[in-house]
């Protein structure tokens, strides 16, 4: 059966051509490699694997490998991918040499974040520090940490996302003395708000709920007064940017991945109706508040563009209505 996503995956490897040179060989430990984030890094490292005959292979730590193989079965099977077991702040190491890590762990959950903070911490945290340790011992060469544009603002400390942001921030920390003390190269980069296939569309990702309101034909409600500015990368363009910032990225420095076109949630949720042509109404549920600036969660891509080359290609409107495609997709499949 043709891949779904064969025309993202082509795209993502003609923006990454060179960088699967580098990779030629390689062998990759990815954490979190069965999220939204880490299955794109999967598909598109399948995709160089048997499009690029590209010698490598990547070893997944995830919680379900069985879980897994249910979501993605294609994945799982793949003669390059081997899925193991285990906690990522307390995983056993694979035994052998690795030339690359990807520490991807710990998802922006926001019910985890308010009920229990201090999990969510210590998962930043020690899961970081375990994925160092490891790479330290398997002699990997480059490190690439998947954080946050939270770690940009300053937050409340009574708001949920400060926890993520300073464990967010910690593991920045852990990964320059890392890097001094163990010679392993470590990029970051700052990961802000993206869209695509496999993005949850029922969880607390706005622009997920927005289209799953408009594949099911009800109003999009949106509970605060719709002025917050966000942007979102799709989710190609992303693996693109990660996969360049891995190999290419100079160590310690941080890159923004994301979007600088700004819109307010107001704005999204209307755009995502229209990119879908669908009649649902758009119902904001209360006033903007006069004379306070609109909060912005926006990135700033000028280092990403100048020393890496890195762009957004594919915009916001084909964004959603790829999104909602493979959502569609996967229902018939259902």
């Amino acid at each position: 059966m043709d891949n779904p996503l064969r025309r993202d995956l082509e795209h993502v490897q003609a923006q990454t051509r060179s960088v699967w040179t580098d990779l030629q060989d390689a062998r990759l430990f990815v954490t979190g490699g069965t999220g939204f984030i880490g299955c794109w890094m999967l598909e598109s490292f399948a995709w160089a694997c048997d499009r690029m005959r590209l010698d490598a292979t990547m070893t997944v730590l995830t919680r379900s490998p069985e879980g897994f193989r249910k979501k993605a079965p294609h994945l799982a099977a793949h003669p390059s991918i081997r899925l193991v077991g285990g906690d990522v702040r307390t995983f056993s190491f694979p035994e052998g040499r690795f030339t690359h890590v990807i520490q991807a762990a710990t998802d922006a959950n926001a019910q985890l974040s308010s009920e229990r903070p201090a999990e969510m911490f210590e998962t930043i945290v020690c899961g970081t520090r375990r994925v160092l340790d490891f790479a330290a011992a398997a002699g990997a060469r480059r490190l690439l940490l998947l954080s946050s544009g939270a770690v940009c603002g300053a937050w409340d400390p009574s708001d949920p996302r400060a926890v993520y942001a300073n464990g967010k921030r910690e593991a920045e920390r852990l990964c320059g003395e890392y890097a001094r003390q163990h010679g392993i190269a470590c990029p970051i980069a700052r990961g802000f708000a993206f869209v695509g296939p496999y993005l949850p569309l029922d969880l607390h990702f706005a622009i997920g709920n927005f289209i799953r309101d408009c594949l099911e034909r009800r109003p999009i409600e949106i509970r605060g007064d719709g002025t917050p500015l966000r942007s979102y990368l799709y989710a190609a363009d992303m693996a693109a940017w990660l996969w360049t910032i891995l190999v290419r990225g100079q160590s310690g420095v941080p890159y923004d991945v994301g979007s600088e076109r700004a819109i307010s949630i107001g704005e999204l949720a209307e755009t995502v109706a229209r990119a879908l042509e669908s009649p649902v109404p758009v119902r904001i549920a209360q006033a903007p508040r006069t004379g306070e600036p609109a909060e912005r969660y926006v990135p700033e891509t000028a280092r990403a563009r100048a020393e890496l080359g890195l762009q957004e290609c594919i915009s916001l409107e084909d964004g959603i209505r790829r999104t909602a495609e493979w959502h569609q997709g996967a229902r018939s499949l259902n």
